[in-house]
């Protein structure tokens, strides 16, 4: 710790800024014509958006160029692709069928980046000068990578939304809403937010003007609207293709089939659920993404409908991302794990296509299916291989022992049941693990409902073992259009951010304070003499402890006065834990994760009586771990002035 550190008064305490609500609980007035969410995912990504005067109405993206046949507002598949000067030349399908189409030669030069939002999650000390690497080794700044996608969505979205309107808008008529998953970091929702900056969706002057959403929370959001309907008991066969009482899973062929159901339905339309649910006031998220798992625990407040977190978020990296990750080890296997590497380097438009070719296939993957699922191999990857190995693909095959692959005389690869099972099962065993883990938690315990959403809940393999697993001790409801879930989530939370009332904080925050030295209770190695003053240095001072409920409004403030006169800054570090048992800043596990900086203006601006000695001025800061992100602001207690008060995750 500096020798002289700001030092801190204890006369804090949580201090609930509003009063507790009153039952009618007032529409937050939107001080915005239009809210557009944008949830940006590892594999796909979208927009969505609703006018503030017709909220019931969400309208959701249009169709994309290149976007697959018959499907309409599909999101568009996460990548991007830059020239060989490094300009933006597209994203979504256009970058996936202009790669394609590149001469060989030619895609070498040219920057593709697809899943790059696993990079934000995966990196431990992630900054503003963090890289991406690009299919063809090349390296950019991931900053810049984020907001070439976000801008391409800007533009998008609001050519749409003027196309809708019959006003102009104004920039800053304009909320927008942009999604994470909620196991990430502060530095990772701080990363995003300054990557919307930088892509013009917002000025850093606007802040409030861009909300950063939680997935699960607005996945939740969403689900505590639809409305459940109650039927008789499923019949043997449905559409999912297995059944039970337990299962929910809706579509518009199931409802018409399931006339003698007794289980709950869900249809589109916004009823509230905790209307027609008495015990079903508790219920998980299991949000199933492409990049993460990301699980959630709310309970519907009575009578407000307002949202209460019972437990921290949780999950992992535990995405559809890491079947296609098992498929290139299975490659790898067979082929050989340098002749692979060998090929993405010198073939890097062929192996996207090939990826693209098992991601397109391992959708269609049921459980109990009989018939193999046929993966085409690029021509250059057969035409490589032989010039490499001097042998067929069909003889490397042959030699690799690997029975639960075949070889089709059309050039496919044909992938097994038993094959698929090993790609998807070391993902859906992690998924399933962590839900497990949290509902033996005791603050879960008897939970009864659990919504899967999310893009890879759409998958048959993922379903019927949650199903196996979970069916029996709770209700699993899969709603409409599951992969769109936590757009239209987005977009309300939006119209309302006050919805989620309390949320709970996934770690201990605080800063290192100097406390009185207590003989015998401090360890000497901590003991700072100050002015003839025995002090103990390092103590972490807790602003929220890991897990604790903090509802929105409720602050945590503390007092600060400048080490020396004339001082123009206050830097303060920010520490964070996992775990509470901490008392020091210097115990392992705590580590600095931000810092404070609070601006001091001339103290003549302030008009004291002049000409006597200058008071020691004092700072008072308060801050708001009840949001989404953690925010703080700050006041010079004798003008009363406010001060500028920034909080910094990514510096670090």
């Amino acid at each position: 710790a500096p020798s002289s550190p700001a030092t801190a008064r204890n006369e804090c305490s949580i201090t609930p800024l509003t009063p507790s609500p009153s039952p009618v609980r007032p529409r937050m007035a939107c001080p915005f014509l239009v809210v557009v969410a944008i949830d940006f995912g590892t594999t796909s990504s979208g927009y969505a958006f609703s006018f503030t005067q017709d909220s019931e109405a969400i309208h959701m993206m249009k169709r994309w160029e290149g976007g697959d046949p018959g499907v309409a507002n599909q999101k568009s598949p996460t990548c991007l692709l830059l020239t060989p000067d490094l300009r933006f030349h597209s994203f979504g399908f256009a970058a996936r069928d202009f790669y394609h189409d590149l001469d060989p030669e030619d895609a070498r030069h040219w920057l593709y980046f697809d899943k790059f939002k696993m990079k934000i999650h995966s990196t431990s000390d992630l900054t503003m000068e963090t890289e991406l690497e690009a299919v063809n080794g090349r390296r950019v700044r991931a900053i810049e990578v984020f907001a070439h996608a976000l801008r391409f969505f800007r533009e998008h979205a609001l050519k749409e939304v003027k196309d809708q309107s019959s006003s102009v808008l104004e920039g800053e008529e304009i909320r927008w809403v942009i999604t994470v998953p909620a196991v990430w970091r502060q530095p990772a929702k701080q990363f995003m937010r300054e990557a919307a900056y930088l892509a013009g969706l917002v000025s850093p002057d606007c802040p409030e003007q861009l909300l950063i959403a939680l997935e699960p929370e607005a996945a939740s959001i969403y689900c505590r609207k639809l409305r459940l309907h109650q039927v008789k008991a499923l019949t043997s066969n449905t559409a999912c293709g297995f059944a039970s009482d337990d299962f929910v899973f809706v579509s518009r062929e199931q409802l018409r089939r399931s006339r003698h159901s007794r289980t709950f339905l869900v249809e589109s339309g916004t009823g509230e659920l905790w209307s027609e649910l008495q015990t079903g006031d508790r219920y998980i998220v299991a949000d199933c993404g492409g990049g993460t798992v990301d699980l959630t625990v709310h309970q519907i407040e009575q009578p407000l409908g307002t949202l209460k977190e019972l437990y921290k978020a949780s999950g992992g990296p535990y995405g559809a991302v890491g079947v296609d990750l098992a498929f290139e080890a299975m490659l790898c296997q067979i082929f050989g794990e340098d002749f692979i590497q060998s090929f993405k380097a010198k073939r890097p438009a062929a192996w996207v296509d090939l990826t693209i070719a098992f991601e397109a296939r391992k959708r269609t993957a049921a459980p109990g299916r009989a018939n193999a699922l046929n993966i085409s191999l690029p021509f250059s990857f057969i035409d490589y291989y032989k010039r490499h190995r001097g042998q067929s693909v069909e003889a490397a095959l042959r030699r690799s022992n690997m029975n639960i692959v075949k070889w089709s005389s059309q050039g496919m690869l044909r992938l097994t049941q038993e094959a698929m099972n090993e790609l998807f099962q070391p993902t859906i065993n992690n998924i399933i693990k962590h839900i497990e883990e949290l509902m033996a938690k005791q603050e879960v315990h008897g939970v009864r409902f659990l919504f899967l959403v999310g893009g890879f809940a759409e998958s048959a393999m993922l379903q019927k073992a949650v199903q196996k697993a979970l069916g029996r001790t709770c209700r699993i409801i899969i709603p409409h259009d599951v992969g769109l879930t936590i757009l239209k989530g987005a977009v309300l939370f939006g119209l309302d951010p006050t919805v989620v009332r309390v949320r709970r904080c996934p770690l201990t925050y605080g800063v290192g304070v100097l406390n009185r030295f207590i003989e015998g209770r401090h360890p000497r190695d901590k003991l700072l003499i100050k002015d003839g003053r025995e002090w103990c240095t390092d103590i972490l001072d807790r602003f929220v402890s890991v897990d604790q409920s903090v509802a929105l409004g409720e602050v945590v403030k503390r007092s600060y006065t400048p080490a020396r006169l004339g001082q123009r800054k206050i830097i303060i570090n920010i520490y964070c834990s996992a775990t509470d048992d901490v008392t020091y800043i210097s115990d392992p596990g705590v580590r600095k994760c931000g810092t404070i900086t609070l601006d001091l203006p001339e103290p003549g601006a302030v008009g004291g009586a002049g000409g006597g000695v200058p008071e020691r001025r004092e700072i008072r800061a308060t801050m708001q771990f009840g949001d989404t992100e953690i925010k703080v602001t700050a006041v010079d207690v004798m003008s009363n002035h406010s001060v500028r008060a920034s909080i910094d995750f990514l510096s670090n």
